[in-house]
């Protein structure tokens, strides 16, 4: 650790690193983005995915991975050049999936400004003035420019925002002090171009009005209060906050207590009293000096004091307001959420001052999410900032009994903690609610709506005037507060690994984790991270501390598929299911019935015309799009949190739900309509996949479906970009269902649906899944005595092993299904396989065999027809050939192969041809006429979509290149083919690395370059 003290880094200005006194080469500007993130940790793990997001944002390269890995391995060089290979880093190493970055308490310019901006806040509070102004004059002085200059990417975007925020409070700071301590002139030159540059800020406002006034300038204080309220009012349309109106007031008056006085040491509290202000405090009127800048009164009455001597009631006589405290305890096992927090804390002002307007927020989430818990320890962290007082209530919006408070029930519980008397509490719901702002005007009140079921239940007990915090929980989502009301919403999601973690930590203690890490990742993974189902395993854990944890794990394990393991014992609150169907039956029937069908899906999302397809409802538009109703119901899923739209259109189930949705569609629904509503979903993927199938694969042989039920009405396309978007958004719902229609008897669709997604499936590379739904399907239709679903899945399953490289299995399956085809009498389906068998055999590099079969192919294609199987065979005949060294034989099968693929609409293969027809042109050193094939070859792939293909053309090439004494031009293909092989795992990704690394530059160089953003069109 020694080496690793003296390390100094900067980051407000340039990121520049130091080791000793000599400064580092610390590399590119990426590589600077992943130092920056580093240090922007503060020695903290920074998970791999977060660092990628830092980079490249939404849009990673496919090599993202590698590269971030190369970049660590320069900094690790750059930071310790002397560290032998077998050494273990010391300052940049691996934790988890992610790194950490080690600095020393002082090595960070970030965190000496930081403590200093702390330790001036401690020295202002202690009454040293002069020492706080010192402080933040140095923590200034350490900034050289613009934070993380030259750095690019979405981090640098977001973390300069919060450090220039930083910035600007810390100027504001030393203004304020420096104000305090008569410095008003030396200020104002300051003032005036940096409230030029932020016309919004009120704070700026603040400062320079009061050292203009103290300097005897109160024409220009009350221009520069006009000037921000314009700039407000036609930027935002709100009107300047009470401490800025106020200070407006006081200068208008000519208030004495405004000039200078004495700094001075604060008075020693006096138990039971109000401490002063913030406000005061950073106006320079020191305590007990008459009325304040801030607003306070002689002897520290503050506007809230003030407004305590509430309205007349309806019998004349006023009445002092309570100060209510009704917040619940907060969990002293709180853990987690600190994004959240950050967010809504987002919602108020940094400098503690009162908000300027009512703020709302509106936090939202499934039933167990943990929305109160969250209001309730966010409540708790801010309520010393509404010294009105804090006002609580569950609304019951989704009690058990189904008894949700009223409006005026809500408001009368207010009113009576407010103190008002019973008999002075209007009849009338209006009234209540007139006299409930009236006594929080000019009050800050912290008002916590706990369990909503709607904006109606929340708009009566809405404060009306400004300063105020309203929280709001719900489990559905309050579009109309958001709309009218002006309310920020959050959606609570699960919790992260890591917070999950350290609630168990919190709850059970962390040695009992560290101890059984595996049982405590197991009951994490089985609670799907939901709060209220790990709070009652771990009260079940904690109340068995002889308990292994493992043996917990396995109780949960054994409950998998059900809800038992997340009972609360007597407590109804705390039981997942109970929980559950409180939002469930709040649903109407239709969407009720809608949530327990999902339950039958296994995928990890559905559509919305998927949906439909499920519960049965036939769309009534022309394309298949999901019914107006099916909408409808989804909406209202998605309103009450029991289900989320992840993306546009697209619906999701939070694990422990789907569950939940399983158990109802097993209670309520006949094992009949369970399977009639499966089928229903099964045929929808199974045809609309079908109408992908000719737009992948124009003019090759359809799969034969049975008749489309009449209900059943698939998405229709018109593009192939389309048809390939539609497959791979699907892609894991496609796998899912074949297995699912295996495993519910439904056979014919169990090997239909591989073997009409099998274009797609090649097109994109997927072969570990093309793999696995071609030998479900086929095991499916072997177990049924299905022989020709048993034929077309040995055909299917063969193309997925010649595609894997796995030539011998390919072989035996083809001959397997050769042997079936005869029996069927399928003479097309055999002419298919002969050729099918050519191709394998020509990769296999048996090319004897390899010409026998495509001669026998073509000889069957021609008879029964069939031009793409001709074309084909014509093909792969042409490739045995070159292969063979026969090259004219091959240059005549290519050409005429190319005739017949192009008059059969067969692009893919043509691109194959125009490839091969590339290499025997770069074998016979014809390099102008073999760049001109793979370029034509490149185009074909690239048209339609062939990303293998253009992965080989590439290669090929490149290799042409090379040759042609052209090294660059080698590079940059290979670069490219690389960066498509790598983005499928392909092997072939290892061969091209290879030849990037006996280029002068190694394959990771040339890979973290084309990483780098193109300059050039």
């Amino acid at each position: 650790m020694d080496n690793v003290n003296t390390f100094r880094f900067a980051v407000l200005g340039p990121v520049r690193a130091w080791r000793g006194e000599r400064e580092l080469d610390i590399g590119s500007p990426q590589q600077r983005v992943v130092l920056a993130a580093l240090l922007l940790r503060r020695g903290r793990p920074l998970p791999l995915g977060e660092l990628i997001d830092a980079v490249w944002g939404e849009e990673p390269p496919a090599a993202a991975v590698s590269v971030l890995r190369t970049y660590v391995s320069r900094l690790r060089k750059v930071l310790e050049p002397d560290r032998r290979p077998a050494e273990q880093p010391r300052a940049l190493v691996s934790v988890g999936d992610g790194y950490l970055l080690r600095v020393p308490d002082d090595g960070l310019d970030l965190a000496v400004f930081q403590r200093r901006v702390a330790e001036a806040k401690e020295a202002r509070a202690a009454g040293d003035v002069s020492g706080a102004a010192d402080l933040l004059r140095a923590a200034l002085d350490g900034w050289r420019g613009a934070a993380l200059t030259g750095v690019p990417g979405p981090l640098a975007e977001t973390a300069r925002s919060w450090l220039d925020e930083e910035w600007l409070a810390a100027l504001e700071a030393r203004l304020d002090a420096d104000i305090e301590l008569g410095r008003h002139h030396e200020v104002i030159a300051e003032l005036f171009p940096l409230t030029a540059g932020h016309p919004l800020r009120e704070e700026l406002c603040r400062l320079l009005m009061l050292a203009l006034y103290r300097s005897g300038r109160q024409a220009e204080a009350l221009a520069a209060y006009r000037g921000t309220r314009t700039a407000l009012v036609a930027e935002l349309g709100v009107e300047p906050g009470l401490s800025l109106q106020d200070l407006h007031d006081r200068i208008l008056a000519a208030d004495p207590a405004l000039m200078p006085h004495p700094a001075r040491s604060p008075a020693p509290a006096v138990p039971g009293q109000a401490r002063p202000s913030v406000r005061a405090a950073r106006s320079g009127a020191a305590p007990g000096d008459g009325t304040t800048a801030g607003g306070a009164t002689a002897g520290g009455v503050t506007p809230d004091d003030a407004a305590r001597t509430g309205p007349a009631d309806p019998h004349g006589s006023p009445f002092q307001p309570a100060r209510p405290a009704q917040l619940p305890a907060d969990l002293p096992t709180f853990a987690g959420r600190d994004t959240e927090l950050g967010l809504i804390g987002d919602l108020l002002p940094r400098d503690g001052s009162p908000p300027s307007t009512v703020v709302i927020s509106a936090i939202g989430g499934m039933g167990g999410i943990g929305k109160s818990t969250l209001a309730v320890h966010w409540a708790h962290r801010v309520a010393g900032r509404f010294p009105g007082g804090q006002l609580y209530v569950n609304l019951r919006g989704f009690d058990p009994t189904g008894s949700a408070l009223t409006p005026d029930e809500a408001v009368r519980g207010f009113l009576d903690a407010l103190g008002v008397p019973p008999m002075r509490i209007p009849a009338g719901l209006d009234a209540q609610v007139a006299l409930y702002r009236s006594l929080l005007a000019r009050r800050r009140v912290l008002v916590l709506l706990d369990n909503a079921r709607d904006t109606e239940q929340v708009r009566p007990l809405l404060p009306g005037s400004p300063g105020c915090l309203v929280i709001v929980t719900s489990r559905n989502r309050l579009t109309g507060l958001v709309a009218g009301e002006g309310a920020h919403p959050l959606t609570l999601d699960q919790l992260s690994p890591a917070e999950a973690h350290d609630l168990l930590a919190r709850r059970l203690g962390s040695g009992r984790l560290a101890a059984e890490p595996g049982a405590a990742d197991e009951i994490i993974a089985r609670c799907a991270r939901l709060p209220l189902a790990l709070a009652i395993v771990a009260a079940h854990a904690c109340a068995h501390p002889g308990f292994p944890l493992s043996a917990i794990a396995d109780e949960v394990n054994e409950s998998h598929g059900s809800l038992d393991a997340f009972t609360g014992g007597d407590d109804i609150t705390t039981d997942v299911r109970a929980v559950f169907s409180w939002s469930y039956k709040a649903l109407s029937a239709p969407a009720a019935r809608l949530f327990r069908l999902l339950g039958l899906h296994a995928g990890p999302d559905i559509s919305a015309p998927a949906a439909a397809a499920l519960a049965g409802l036939a769309p009534r538009e022309a394309r298949g799009l999901a019914p107006r109703e099916a909408r409808g119901l989804l909406a209202e899923l998605t309103r009450a949190h029991l289900l989320t739209e992840h993306f546009p259109g697209r619906y999701t189930l939070h694990d422990l739900l789907r569950v939940y949705a399983a158990e109802r569609v097993r209670v309520e629904e006949t094992p009949q309509e369970r399977d009639l509503a499966l089928q229903r979903l099964l045929t929808w993927y199974l045809h609309t996949a079908d109408a992908a199938y000719p737009h992948i694969t124009p003019t090759r042989r359809r799969i034969p479906l049975e008749p489309r039920p009449k209900d059943c009405r698939p998405l229709e396309f018109t593009t192939h970009e389309r048809a390939l978007d539609w497959c791979e958004t699907e892609r894991p719902n496609l796998i899912v269902a074949v297995h699912q229609a295996a495993q519910a008897g439904h056979t014919g669709t169990a090997w239909r649906l591989p073997a009409v997604l099998w274009g797609f499936f090649y097109l994109r590379s997927h072969v570990h899944d093309w793999l696995d739904t071609t030998r479900t399907g086929l095991a499916a239709a072997r177990g049924a005595g299905d022989r020709e679903g048993e034929a077309q899945g040995l055909s299917d399953a063969a193309a997925a092993l010649r595609n894997a490289g796995r030539f011998d299995e390919a072989v035996e399956h083809l001959h397997q299904a050769l042997a079936l085809s005869r029996e069927l009498g399928d003479r097309v389906a055999r002419a298919s396989v002969i050729a099918n068998l050519g191709d394998a055999y020509l990769h296999a590099g048996r090319l004897r065999e390899a010409v026998e079969y495509a001669r026998r192919g073509l000889a069957l294609d021609r008879i029964a027809g069939n031009v793409w199987g001709e074309g084909i065979a014509l093909s792969n005949l042409g490739d045995a050939y070159q292969r063979m060294g026969r090259y004219d034989e091959a240059l005549d099968c290519l050409q005429r192969a190319l005739v017949v693929l192009r008059a059969g609409g067969n692009r893919w293969v043509e691109g194959v041809t125009l490839d091969i027809l590339g290499t025997i042109h770069h074998r016979l050193g014809r390099h102008g006429e073999s760049v001109g094939h793979y370029r034509r070859a490149l185009a074909t792939h690239r048209d339609i979509g062939n990303r293998w293909g253009e992965g080989h053309t590439l290669g090929h090439l490149g290799d042409v290149h090379l040759d042609g004494g052209e090294p660059e031009a080698a590079r940059a293909s290979w670069r490219h083919a690389l960066a498509i092989f790598a983005e499928f795992g392909h092997p072939d990704a290892e061969q091209v690395r290879e030849r990037l690394d006996r280029l002068p530059d190694g394959p990771a160089d040339a890979l973290a370059r084309e990483a780098e953003p193109r300059r050039t069109a």
